[in-house]
């Protein structure tokens, strides 16, 4: 890989970082965004950092292992990053936010656990597809990678009970555009709870899947 499309992924990091941090997307120091590079390696948003105020050349720097070679230290939910890489090998960006609506959606008592957000629109399906729910892990106890990497070969996005979304993507452009559909899926499906929303059929779910496949 050149230097030069690191930096400028480095740059790409930073802001759509501050993109999704001036939106509330994202809050304080919380939230974490990678992505893959040609070499094996990964490029990751360091711990406690704030998507807001990234310095692209701070950003870490992780070999093919996952193994730490510069830059500040990775976020410490770096793991969840490597499970979803780990069986996406199709996948080349990862987001992973505590965006307000997908959080409240997640601590719901009676959503689907194996599909959290019904079929509202055609582009939640385009982008996001099926969203699973991960049972709820104190934040940084490895085994939630565990539990992601059960679902990650099946689903691009999941969604972490009383916690928040980790979507993977083809590019990180569309790791983030996924991340905001399902943000604002989140957010009409909180709108319409208890209302008995009329969602896309089972066929109409069908169309868009072969019409629009995800990575």
């Amino acid at each position: 890989m050149s230097l030069h499309h690191e930096t400028r992924l480095r740059e790409q990091i930073a802001t759509l970082g501050r993109s999704l941090f001036d939106r509330g997307l994202t809050m304080g120091s919380s939230g974490n965004i990678s992505v893959r590079l040609e070499d094996g390696g990964w490029l990751m948003t360091p711990t406690n950092a704030c998507l807001g105020r990234l310095d692209p050349a701070e950003i870490s720097r992780l070999g093919g292992q996952g193994e730490w070679l510069d830059g500040h230290k990775p976020t410490k939910e770096h793991f969840l990053h490597m499970a979803m890489y780990a069986e996406r090998p199709q996948s080349q960006a990862i987001v992973h936010l505590h965006s307000t609506h997908s959080v409240a959606v997640s601590c719901l008592p009676d959503i689907d656990p194996c599909d959290c957000i019904p079929p509202l629109t055609a582009y939640y399906v385009m982008r996001v597809g099926r969203l699973p729910l991960v049972p709820y892990h104190v934040p940084g106890d490895p085994t939630l990678g565990d539990a992601v990497r059960g679902l990650a070969c099946k689903h691009s996005a999941v969604l972490l009970a009383n916690h928040g979304p980790v979507v993977a993507g083809k590019s990180l452009e569309a790791a983030v555009y996924a991340t905001e559909e399902l943000e604002e899926t989140a957010k009409l499906f909180l709108l319409l709870h208890g209302r008995n929303p009329r969602a896309l059929t089972p066929e109409q779910v069908a169309e868009l899947e072969a019409r629009f496949p995800r990575d």
